[in-house]
């Protein structure tokens, strides 16, 4: 897919994962749509930089566990930039739980927010689509995905499911639409992390060494321009997910 003039929404764009990705995109010469819930501030400071980079930026607050609204809002606001080429599905929560200390409002807030808001932008976006076109859509899942433990139960389900979701839409949607996945292991830590703590999982990689964000740009843009690969999910973990 040429990337350069393509109108591209990133979820969860404001911050972290999804902000890398975002001004990767816009490096390449996307115009993004830069998605956010409370990060308002941190969103236009993204924006400031993608416009520093040459390309066009948009941004849009959207509350993801509203997912049926908060796509149309995301695409109505992506609008103004011209038809939508790609879509980022980066935005999730990441809760710990078990089976016994799960609640009810942590299992709806995962499902919501990881899962349904997905599958209505994915809708969306092929709703929108322009037939004839190329379009690609890139899932950010997990490898937890396709090797589950325990102790992160709601998530681990939420992200199993985008997964088939993934497989799914990339049979329903082609030709015309690429619909993969990228799998991420210990790339940041978590927000309330311990960085020591972090870089001790290195100890559980083959690789012995954590990642970076630019390992999953750089996965998330060879998806984009691979014009023969539809419904894979790409593990970009140091190869956690084969250890014992």
């Amino acid at each position: 897919m040429e990337l350069h003039g393509t109108v591209a929404i990133v979820t969860g764009a404001a911050v972290r994962l999804g902000k890398a990705i975002a001004l990767s995109l816009a490096e390449a010469g996307c115009d993004v749509c830069l998605h956010y819930h409370r990060s308002r501030d941190d969103a236009e400071e993204t924006a400031i930089e993608i416009r520093a980079r040459g390309a066009r930026a948009t941004t849009v607050c959207a509350d993801l566990s509203s997912p049926r609204q908060a796509a149309a809002n995301v695409f109505d606001a992506a609008a103004e930039l011209g038809p939508v080429g790609i879509l980022v599905n980066s935005a999730a929560i990441f809760g710990a739980g078990t089976l016994a200390d799960t609640t009810d409002d942590a299992w709806e807030r995962h499902f919501a927010i990881n899962l349904t808001a997905p599958f209505h932008l994915c809708r969306e976006f092929a709703r929108r689509h322009v037939a004839g076109t190329p379009g690609q859509i890139v899932n950010i899942a997990d490898w937890r995905a396709t090797r589950p433990g325990t102790g992160h139960l709601a998530y681990t389900l939420t992200k199993s499911a985008l997964v088939t979701l993934t497989r799914i839409l990339a049979l329903e949607l082609a030709p015309d639409i690429q619909v993969n996945a990228v799998a991420p292991g210990a790339i940041l830590p978590g927000v309330d992390s311990d960085a020591k703590a972090f870089e001790r999982l290195a100890e559980q990689i083959p690789l012995r060494h954590t990642g970076s964000p630019r390992d999953v740009t750089d996965a998330v843009l060879y998806l984009l321009r691979a014009d023969f690969v539809t419904g894979e999910v790409l593990h970009v973990t140091g190869g956690e997910e084969l250890a014992p």
